[in-house]
């Protein structure tokens, strides 16, 4: 039997941009208006289907505020993909992309993990970022890139499942899943910070054994409170 793919997703950018809700709406199909920010970090678990194989992405999503910034450091180890995320009703979101990606060259121990750059909120009238600023920031960079609303639903499944597709056409990522890494040591874990989310009871079996896994480890396609 193959051996099941399992593989780290982490979600960074400023506070307010809506990552928790990208996350809520693609993994429980909802959306809240009045959902709190993230305090450390948070996990989901979601199984995606790439190329006719079922692949479980382990979601972390990641406080935005400043002093959270020394916790979460220590999760972008071992991460297969990076969703940096913006609000494009929010110029000094993007403004500041420059610091997230900084982060990821500092504390990533992949140098193939596959980023892609979210354009949130697109569903909003009071647009300050366009479109043609965001694809070019991710060309710049050599970024997939992605407009969203976790409001409306719009390119939130498919922002995860080409992320997934990318993360499997590169083989230095494709072949070592969460699953597989058996041999590296067991780290700490921020316990008190973090607050875990069961996923379906067929999936549960999985959770316990990403917990303690090693955390402190162009082209554009269009199409919490943190919204949309």
């Amino acid at each position: 039997m193959e051996e099941e793919k399992q593989y780290k997703v982490l979600l960074i950018g400023d506070s307010d941009v809506g990552k928790t809700s990208i996350v809520k709406r693609f993994s429980d199909d909802a959306f809240d208006e009045d959902i709190l920010c993230t305090i450390g970090v948070e996990f989901k678990m979601k199984v995606v289907n790439v190329d006719d194989k079922d692949v479980t992405l382990c979601i972390w999503d990641t406080a935005g505020q400043e002093k959270f910034r020394a916790l979460i450091s220590s999760y972008y180890r071992g991460a297969h993909g990076i969703i940096l995320t913006y609000d494009v009703t929010k110029r000094d979101s993007f403004n500041n992309l420059q610091y997230w990606l900084n982060e990821i060259e500092t504390f990533s121990t992949r140098p193939n993990v596959v980023k892609l750059l979210v354009a949130n909120k697109i569903d909003k009238e009071n647009r300050e970022v366009s479109r043609e600023e965001g694809e070019e920031f991710a060309k710049k960079k050599a970024m997939f890139f992605i407009e969203c609303s976790a409001k409306t639903k719009i390119g939130i499944q498919q922002a995860f499942e080409e992320l997934a597709h990318k993360i499997m056409e590169t083989p230095s990522l494709a072949n070592e899943s969460e699953v597989s890494k058996r041999k590296q040591k067991r780290p700490y874990t921020h316990r008190r910070k973090t607050r875990i989310y069961a996923p379906p009871s067929k999936h549960r079996a999985s959770l316990t054994s990403f917990f303690f896994l090693k955390i402190p480890n162009t082209f554009s396609f269009i199409n919490k409170k943190e919204i949309s």
